[in-house]
């Protein structure tokens, strides 16, 4: 092995130095993405991949969907995995006298994934195109160019870039080995009809179209089971994705964690769903990200299958088709179908009782079916209070649907309410133990309590984050269907209004009151984008062709999005430069190990002197999340003498004052603690962005320092300020932290 270094490292610094040349010089670090080419030319690959799937022939389409899911998943699934495990450092890190280029990165050096990427996208257009040599041939002088520009450049070892182009023309030929076999498979048994027109999908030109234009009787079933497919494989990827634990959870998860360690009928801010949810995914699969975030995948893949299986009955099985692939492309549901807050259940139940409720409302619809809608809203509201809002909706609906309105003269959906109000039960029971706490603490956070002074600030607040989060396309196409149906007068378009426009329509004025946050209208979305794909299918089928164009674009960028959610670090690597810190939406389920790995080091060196040390927190959210993330405060959460505590207030502010066991002052008397607060990001300028766009320096502030509070100070006999830290996370600051240590509990 040691002469295949030494020939590996004396071709390196021939690439290196002896082959130094102004032109190359100029070339090299472009072709490995360098001098800004990264910031046109993803957007440029993106683009020209659309083009492919949606204008080019089918041999196109075929071919850039397989390049996009062998780069998609080749890269972090095998060539970050390999490259992980070998570890070797970079010449540029290695080795004297190397001349970078490009800089140099503390990443491993075997294999490059750019040659990876680069050789399995040409084996695949080899395979596609093997009859066309010019196309062939231009994509393999890319490849071994852009592998030849790594060695120059001084990042990679010419042992690396032939390690990665192996890989890559290897695992992209097995990719397409193995879709091709799936097809011969699942193919012929789940999709005849395609595959009798399509038997080979490496020689798409042997397509066989049918005789007739009309549809084929058989399509209808076939978009049903490529909807129950695509659920199927978008569930399995989730758990898959949560399993690899590379998000952490967040403060409502944590709490409502610690929430499911008390069984309760309900709880200060929230009904006992949530924490019954919890309890079974943790008893499932232990105190894990994975088991408090199990269910969440699971009530995605089943309202999407509810919707599908409803959608294809009452308006058609492609238009059901569109409407998954809409929820796919949605950053709001996306978060939604990983997080376990106590929004995926709710917008199951909505869901649930939306679709019992149409079968409900007709003119034949039977009395027990009213009682399962009823059921559905009660089980909703046992996970979050917003599930009462689906009783006004109704209301809105038996009185505008002259079809539905005589069931009001039927016992049906008065037993329904009965149904509802017996769900409503156990909460109504705790408020009432507990004087109602719930009903002022919601109008707490409503803002109900201050006097209204008319503003637009939150209005404007509200109608930006919601044309972000629910995809500009979809929001501007939704609320023109919202206003555009009328014109139908269709009972089902009525139907999907009234289940969601009353409640996005009250929040949007109730913004000129308070803040509104995006997902308070959750419940509303699905039934939003039941009626838009409806009224914009009937549209595209009376001859409006650019629904389609515009639809693919809406897609394509919304899937984008909820990709880069997921993974933040990947806009980095298409724009040559990651967000700020301060500005990444995943910084909220990030660094919440690390912060509670420092603030436990400090817990321990503070019990050295002598005294138990516990740990006090200036706010629920971290007191969940050092609960669950320092092991020992994992083992008493359940205990009589916890590890963690929320300061104590005069009245209820959390679910922490309605346990005992969280009176710190009655059983940590005498005791030192770590008091921990969080502390501001580091303040950016104002034209932050167009600094970030531009590749300029971003200049940044110290935030005003975080005070402790008056009361902690008063209940110990002496406190010490131990500063401020930052949590990082591979070098990216996602938190900021203050502690003092606090001595002799009062």
């Amino acid at each position: 092995m040691q002469w295949l270094e030494s020939l590996d490292t004396r071709v390196f610094y021939f690439v290196n130095h002896g082959l130094s040349n102004p032109l190359f010089d100029w070339l090299m670090p472009r072709l490995s993405g360098g001098r800004g080419v990264m910031e046109w030319f993803v957007p440029a690959a993106v683009l020209a991949l659309l083009v492919a799937v949606f204008f080019g022939s089918v041999r196109a389409r075929l071919c850039a969907l397989m390049i996009f899911l062998v780069v998609a998943l080749g890269d972090p699934l095998v060539l970050n995995t390999v490259k992980h495990v070998i570890h070797r450092p970079r010449p540029c890190m290695a080795l004297p006298n190397v001349i970078e280029r490009l800089g140099c990165t503390p990443s491993g050096s075997m294999p490059s994934a750019h040659a990876g990427n680069w050789f399995a996208a040409a084996m695949l257009v080899f395979l596609f195109y093997r009859h066309k040599r010019p196309i062939f041939l231009s994509t393999l002088f890319m490849a071994c160019a852009v592998a030849f520009s790594r060695v120059y450049n001084g990042v990679h070892y010419p042992g690396d870039v032939l390690a990665g182009a192996i890989l890559g023309a290897g695992y992209a030929a097995a990719l397409a080995i193995t879709l091709q076999s799936l097809w011969n498979v699942i193919g012929k048994k789940w999709f005849p009809l395609w595959h009798s027109q399509c038997p080979s999908l490496l020689n798409p030109s042997a397509i066989r179209h049918p005789a007739s234009a009309e549809p084929h009787p058989q399509s209808e079933i076939l978009w049903l089971r490529l909807g129950v497919l695509v659920i199927l494989v978008m569930l399995i990827g989730r758990w898959i994705y949560l399993a690899a634990g590379g998000v952490q959870l967040s403060q409502d998860e944590a709490y409502q964690w610690v929430w499911s360690k008390h069984p309760a009928l309900s709880y200060y801010s929230k009904p006992p769903g949530i924490a019954l949810i919890q309890f079974a995914g943790t008893r499932l699969f232990g105190d894990t990200e994975f088991g408090v975030r199990f269910f969440s995948p699971l009530f995605a893949a089943i309202v999407s299958f509810m919707l599908l299986r409803f959608f294809a009955r009452e308006v058609g099985s492609r238009p059901s088709f569109w409407l998954l692939l809409v929820g796919m492309a949605t950053p709001l549901l996306g978060a939604g179908a990983v997080l376990m807050t106590i929004d995926p259940p709710l917008v199951l139940c909505w869901t649930w009782a939306m679709i019992a409720g149409w079968r409900a409302a007709q003119p034949d619809g039977k009395t027990r079916q009213w009682l399962v809608v009823g059921l559905a809203m009660g089980l909703g509201f046992l996970c979050k209070y917003t599930a009462i809002l689906q009783i006004p909706c109704w209301a809105i609906f038996l009185a505008l649907s002259p079809l539905a309105r005589p069931h009001l003269r039927r016992p049906g959906p008065w037993l329904a309410l009965l149904v509802f109000f017996l769900c409503a039960s156990p909460v109504v029971l705790w408020n009432w133990r507990h004087g109602w706490v719930t009903v002022r603490g919601v109008a707490d956070d409503a803002g109900m309590q201050t006097a209204w002074h008319p503003t637009l600030r939150y209005f404007w607040d509200f109608v930006g984050q919601e044309f972000g989060l629910l995809n500009p396309f979809f929001f501007i196409a939704a609320l023109w269907a919202m206003f555009a149906f009328w014109r139908t007068k269709n009972p089902l378009r009525l139907y999907f209004f009234s289940m969601g426009a009353p409640v996005f329509l009250g929040y949007w004025l109730f913004s000129f009151h308070s803040r509104v946050l995006p997902n308070w209208i959750a419940v509303a979305i699905l039934p939003m984008f039941c009626l838009m794909v409806a009224w914009w299918d009937e549209k595209f089928r009376a001859g409006w062709r650019f629904v389609k164009p515009l639809f693919v674009v809406a897609v394509a960028t919304g899937i984008f999005a909820v990709v880069v959610m997921y993974h933040s670090p990947l806009l980095g690597k298409i724009t040559g430069r990651p967000l700020p810190d301060e500005k990444d939406p995943t910084r909220r389920v990030q660094g919440w190990r690390q912060s509670a790995a420092i603030v436990e080091a400090a817990r321990e060196k503070l019990a050295a002197r002598g005294k138990p040390a516990f740990i006090l927190c200036g706010h629920y959210g971290i007191t969940g999340l050092y609960s669950f993330y320092i092991p020992r405060a994992r083992k008493t959460v359940t205990g009589a003498e916890p590890l963690v505590y929320v300061m104590e207030s005069d009245r209820p502010e959390n679910q922490f004052y309605f346990w005992p066991q969280y009176d710190y002052r009655r059983t940590r008397k005498g005791q030192n603690a770590i008091f921990v607060s969080e502390a501001n990001l580091y303040k950016l300028q104002g034209d932050w962005l167009w600094q970030w766009v531009a590749h300029r320096p971003l200049q940044r502030s110290m935030p005003a320092p975080v005070s402790l509070p008056h009361h902690i100070a008063a209940q110990f006999q002496s406190v010490t300020d131990l500063g401020e830290r930052d949590v990082r996370v591979k070098g990216r600051v996602c938190h900021r932290i203050h502690l003092w240590a606090c001595y002799d509990l009062k």
